[in-house]
């Protein structure tokens, strides 16, 4: 039979869990070491942090509800709790920031609690195996039941960057070169195929999914080496993560730095899962342009700069450029293989519109 747990028992659970491991760096989970971000973490009132001498804090918060975010009959318990860090770690990397700890709330309901730990402890297993591949330590955080029957998780990620160094999305100039990582319209493409056959993916191995990256919806993996390689080699102006979609995020981009953009579709590069689930390309091609939680950075850099192929094994390509702000005229253009230009508009995720996933 499987034992209840209160509110008490749950959180030395994840105490425990968050220092049972070492990670390669040789910093628990727990990041507390003598050197690590973390000089205080579980256990007091507040954590205590130690921000690098000249450096600056950024602070990224992400939601993950059950209906809106992930469905526990669709998802893996381990596949929640790794998009739910995974979500924040994106933030990071956009921002070419090395991440210092992370800090979860999370409601669960009175249902859930009564079955016993197992579905926690395996949200735990997915959201601790990232954190610590990444150095990150989970130092903090709240518990509460939930006021309905779904989970709730709120994650809180704090990171560093030299100060007056973070990439930021106001930093594109006219002329720039657009670039994206990866591919985009995996995660889309993904979850059409779990919406439709979520049995496929139920007894998943989740170490081996989030390892070969083949899973881009269920298990995303934020572009952190490459967000920090752009930064400290100065090869990026701007940067944004995408997450709401292709158009939306350039959008984004585009209001920040009070420019226009073009695309080339033919240079988008979409994943194979999107390629594959189409007969026609075109279709293919609007989830990546609009499919969403891709995660991969999208960035602008000088016409001229000599970018490699290639930054920690993910693929650079370039589909674009930065155009001057026009008084008549689309936002986003999008070019197809004959040369027509038409306008692109934000398709991708927004809150309050959508039913998600």
């Amino acid at each position: 039979m499987k034992k209840p747990f209160g509110e008490l028992a749950l959180i030395e659970m994840i105490r425990q869990r968050t220092q049972r491991s070492v990670s390669q760096s040789g910093v628990s989970r727990s990041g507390v070491s003598a050197s690590g971000p973390v000089r205080v973490g579980i256990g007091d009132d507040c954590a205590i942090l130690r921000v690098p001498r000249g450096h600056e804090l950024m602070v990224t918060t992400d939601f993950s509800l059950e209906g809106q975010h992930f469905r526990r009959e669709w998802h893996p318990p381990e596949s929640v709790g790794h998009r739910c860090i995974a979500r924040g770690l994106s933030d990071i990397a956009a921002m070419g920031a090395r991440p210092l700890a992370a800090f979860l709330s999370l409601a669960l309901p009175a249902s859930l609690a009564r079955e016993g730990t197992d579905w926690v402890a395996r949200f735990f297993d997915g959201l601790l195996a990232l954190a610590d591949a990444h150095g990150v330590s989970l130092a903090g955080g709240d518990t509460a039941q939930s006021p309905s029957d779904e989970v709730l998780a709120d994650i809180i990620l704090l990171g560093s960057a030299p100060t007056g160094k973070a990439l930021l999305r106001s930093g594109a100039r006219a002329g720039d070169a657009i670039y994206a990582t990866g591919s985009l319209g995996g995660a889309a493409a993904e979850l059409q195929s779990l919406s439709q056959h979520p049995e496929k993916f139920a007894h998943m191995s989740s170490k081996s999914a989030a390892d070969s990256g083949s899973h881009p919806h269920l298990y995303p993996q934020p572009r952190l080496r490459v967000g920090t390689a752009l930064r400290q080699r100065k090869l990026a102006t701007a940067c944004i993560d995408i997450s709401d979609g292709l158009s939306t995020d350039l959008a984004h981009l585009c209001d920040e730095s009070d420019l226009c953009a073009e695309l080339d579709a033919t240079a988008i590069p979409v994943h194979p899962l999107a390629a594959g689930i189409f007969a026609r390309g075109e279709d293919a091609l609007l989830l990546a342009l609009h499919g969403g939680e891709d995660y991969e950075l999208l960035f602008t850099a000088p016409a001229n700069t000599k970018m490699p192929r290639r930054i920690a094994g993910v693929p650079l390509t370039r589909i674009g450029h930065m155009l001057a702000k026009k008084l008549e005229g689309p936002q986003m253009t999008l070019i197809d293989a004959q040369g027509k230009r038409q306008p692109l508009q934000p398709h991708g995720w927004e809150h309050f519109a959508h039913g998600h996933p």
